[in-house]
């Protein structure tokens, strides 16, 4: 049984050392641990710290490319060097090497395809109770997009078995952690969740460099997968939402009409309105069925 921790890294020449060393060689249940480093076009000296440390596999990319295609490029390396395991961290060392073993015992017992390591997000200390509520709301918002139970839905430290590595596909440029966990649960695959521990914060996010910024790409991420991954229970919503005011506004032209309380000539309005939305919530409707047959 072979277990491959994979590093997406970008200029983490400062932390990345401490990361390896962190990562424990024996583990219960594997033959063997390898380090594999992702080195996403840094432009420092990330390369030469990762050997340094003794990582086995080095992949180097000529400019950085993000989170997602790094991470994409870690688990296809990860698989063909013949992986049964691959647990995926940070190199900015925010995560508990010791913690891996968590991470892999599920996987390794059959009974998940994908291990998410979630931090204690309601009582971190390095968290503004702004960021806790964003932590917990994104969290709700992709546990129903996902279908999972998932409370910590930003977090990297993951692990995949061989077979959830072949059957992921990443699309984003942004971050794989939301799309991954939309793809796996309606796909029906078996993901689980272990409490983990961090360390304090080395350096700010490189993901975003503002919070609307980062609201911005989560949603659209969030609403592009749902649409990819789930577009029967996506556009039959959006069906909905324009279904609902057509027949709140057909109801009040009967209404209206029946009584004799509509002035002549007032109606067109309300029933250009009435056609839109009736429209809209009938084009939902059939991208709704084309979609899901699509995906089928």
């Amino acid at each position: 049984m072979k277990l491959i921790v994979q590093i997406p890294c970008f200029n983490e020449g400062g932390t990345i050392k401490e990361t390896i060393r962190g990562i424990p060689r024996k583990i219960e249940g594997i033959d063997r641990v390898e380090i594999l480093v992702v080195n996403d076009g840094s432009t420092d000296n990330t390369s030469e710290a990762a050997k340094q440390a003794g990582v086995e596999h080095l992949v180097e990319m000529n400019e950085n490319r993000g989170l997602a295609h790094a991470f994409k490029m870690g688990l296809s390396k990860s698989v063909e060097l013949g992986a049964d395991i691959v647990v995926n961290t940070d190199g900015d060392n925010q995560y508990l090497g010791d913690d891996i073993c968590k991470l892999v015992c599920p996987v390794l017992e059959g009974r998940a395809e994908i291990v998410v390591g979630c931090r204690p997000i309601r009582n971190h200390p390095e968290f503004s109770s702004f960021k806790k509520l964003l932590q917990l709301f994104g969290s709700w918002i992709l546990r129903k997009a996902s279908l999972t139970e998932i409370p910590d839905a930003a977090s990297g430290f993951r692990a995949f078995s061989r077979d959830a590595c072949h059957r992921l596909i990443i699309h984003s440029r942004f971050s794989h952690c939301m799309e991954t966990l939309i793809q796996a649960g309606n796909s029906g695959m078996s993901v689980h969740w272990t409490d983990i521990r961090v360390n304090s914060k080395t350096r700010e996010s490189r993901l975003f460099k503002s919070v609307p910024q980062y609201l911005i790409k989560s949603g659209s991420t969030i609403l592009f997968m749902s649409a990819l991954y789930a577009p029967g229970r996506f556009f039959s919503f959006l069906s909905i939402t324009s279904f609902i005011p057509a027949v709140l506004l057909g109801i009040r032209f009967l209404y209206l009409d029946l009584y004799g309380l509509r002035a002549p000539g007032s109606y067109l309005p309300s029933l250009i309105l009435l056609t839109v939305f009736s429209l809209s919530s009938i084009l939902f409707f059939s991208l709704a069925v084309v979609g899901e047959l699509l995906k089928s």
